[in-house]
């Protein structure tokens, strides 16, 4: 009985934030995004020195109908010395019937500076691809003329950052998606909209020897949206011999996160991150699940003679 009355709770609200004019569009979060900050910062383009390709899957509130499922796929990599970067970011995120597939290729220009570091100037453009297919719900009424109806619509979109790192120290802000952009949809006289609404990220981090053998990462990301509360996330890492890495991660109002990351050799990284929710959200859902496989290697022509990084 509860959880069919949290099942319907949800599906109330889901409704609602969907079809109220001005309601902001979310950005999805993924909780692996430390190994792969290509998905919050154009600026990181080129960081990993080498060509590296990184798939991200994350199914989040298992067991609810509806529940988000997304897919990000990003590819970058430096050249000019490492003095540039190039990347492309794939993303595809479904809840219920909405689905939002984006396309974004990035830039990045790299200053060294007089410690020894270098802070990364980057650029990102490209667009959304929204669809809304009503046909996939299970109407009451087959009349209705929403029950068949499908909605499309392309939001182009640019963004900027900066990333600083030095001795295995970085730092970066970034606005992915500077455009506020609203898409009003009008059928039928029933008028709903969608606005998309400025993201602002800080993140931070640093590496700690702790022994030949043993390595401590922590972490943060500072959340910032318009017309929103404050958000954060704080991170440990460990990284054992070079090759596992062990973490966890509070988010503000949301939970605790556990995290497993493996380096199989010089190419292979595959990572896992499992979302323990606090909300009361923990009634209905065996949480969120997210799993990464990440791939790097040196292109001779571009990459002889740079020393790549092994972690951020």
């Amino acid at each position: 009985m509860i959880k069919s009355l949290y099942k319907t709770y949800f599906a109330i609200l889901l409704l609602v934030g969907l079809t109220i004019n001005g309601l902001a569009q979310q950005v999805p979060i993924n909780s692996l995004y430390m190994f792969d900050q290509m998905l919050i910062n154009p600026a990181y383009a080129g960081v990993h020195v080498q060509l590296s390709g990184t798939a991200i899957y994350r199914n989040q509130w298992v067991n609810l109908d509806g529940s988000p499922q997304t897919f990000t796929g990003t590819m970058h990599s430096g050249f000019r010395g490492n003095r540039m970067g190039i990347g492309i970011k794939l993303e595809s995120d479904k809840i219920g019937v909405h689905q939002d597939n984006s396309v974004y290729l990035s830039y990045s220009y790299k200053l060294p500076l007089i410690n020894g570091g270098t802070i990364s100037m980057g650029l990102q453009a490209g667009g959304d691809f929204l669809n809304t297919d009503y046909s996939r719900t299970d109407p009451y009424d087959l009349s209705d003329p929403f029950a068949t109806e499908s909605i499309s619509e392309i939001n182009p979109n640019f963004g900027a950052g900066l990333f600083y790192n030095y001795r295995g120290f970085y730092a970066g802000f970034s606005v992915p998606y500077i455009l506020d952009s609203k898409s009003i949809n009008n059928f039928e006289g029933v008028v709903s909209a969608a606005r998309s609404v400025r993201n602002y990220y800080l993140t931070a981090g640093t590496t700690y020897v702790l022994s030949p053998n043993f390595k401590f990462i922590p972490s943060t990301l500072i959340r910032v949206q318009d017309g929103a509360p404050l958000s954060f996330d704080f991170s440990g890492n460990l990284i054992i011999e070079e090759t596992v890495g062990l973490g966890a991660t509070y988010r503000l109002n949301e939970g605790f996160i556990w995290m497993f990351e493996l380096k199989i050799n010089e190419n292979f990284h595959i990572g896992y991150a499992y979302d323990a929710t606090l909300s009361d959200l923990r009634y209905v859902s065996n949480g969120s699940h997210e799993i990464m496989l990440n791939y790097r290697i040196k292109i001779a022509r571009l990459h002889t003679g740079l020393e790549c990084p092994s972690y951020f």
